[in-house]
């Protein structure tokens, strides 16, 4: 598995380098966004270790690049900068997770570990799936109904391969955010839902009345109508 590293200070870049290659990972090594924005929309990059701040191009306008030119892609945004509102701010250009700088040796490779097993299984899931007139598109983030195509976030296709591929039965709102957030599933939050509320504006055909994505009433949600 091939990992874009992007962090402009050369001291630590040769030393994730040398850490990730130990590891086993294929490693890109750059210190410039602009081409860090051309060589992640290559197909032999599986992930991208991203620093926030970075010259000219900074990692939120990379981000959003190769979001747009990938939409699978696993980023991990890598920065010093600690408040909430820049977590927030590269968790919403598209990051898949977020580690501060100075940060553990064992998390870090925790966390590349969780998006490295996470494209491995989304690489062996169906791309396209068609459900009660919606042609939805994994790869390429988009669902189409009635010639009408809009985008999907990659979290919202990662919600929707999930649950495709438990449709045999419903899923909990702990474990969809054990499994597309990595949060825990006792987190007292209203995500889950609203999540599932604006993908259903974009690919049902009445969200009002669902039927790709369908409440199970004390337990949660599941594929397809009941």
């Amino acid at each position: 598995m091939k990992i874009l590293l992007v962090e402009d200070e050369p001291t630590l870049r040769h030393g994730l380098t040398d850490l990730l290659e130990g590891a086993g990972y294929g490693v890109v090594a750059l210190a410039d966004g602009a081409q860090a924005a051309a060589r992640g929309s290559e197909a032999d990059v599986d992930l991208v270790v991203l620093d926030l701040t970075l010259p000219g191009l900074d990692g939120l306008e990379v981000c959003r690049r190769l979001r747009s030119t990938r939409p699978g892609l696993g980023i991990l945004m890598l920065t010093a900068r600690v408040q909430e509102d820049d977590k927030v701010l590269g968790l919403g250009s598209g990051a898949d997770d977020y580690v501060t700088k100075p940060f553990a040796v064992r998390e870090l490779l925790a966390r590349l570990e969780a998006l490295a097993r996470r494209a491995k299984r989304e690489s062996a899931a169906p791309e396209q799936i068609e459900i009660d007139g919606c042609q939805i598109d994994l790869g390429r983030c988009t669902a189409n109904r009635g010639g009408d195509t809009v985008g999907l976030t990659a979290r919202e296709a990662r919600l929707l391969r999930l649950l495709y591929q438990n449709r045999a039965r419903a899923m909990t709102r702990g474990e969809l955010l054990e499994k597309v957030w990595e949060a825990s599933s006792s987190l007292q939050t209203r995500t889950v839902d609203m999540t599932i509320a604006n993908l259903r504006q974009k690919i049902e055909r009445d969200p009002a009345v669902p039927r790709i994505i369908t409440t199970v009433k004390g337990v949660g949600y599941a594929w397809g109508p009941r």
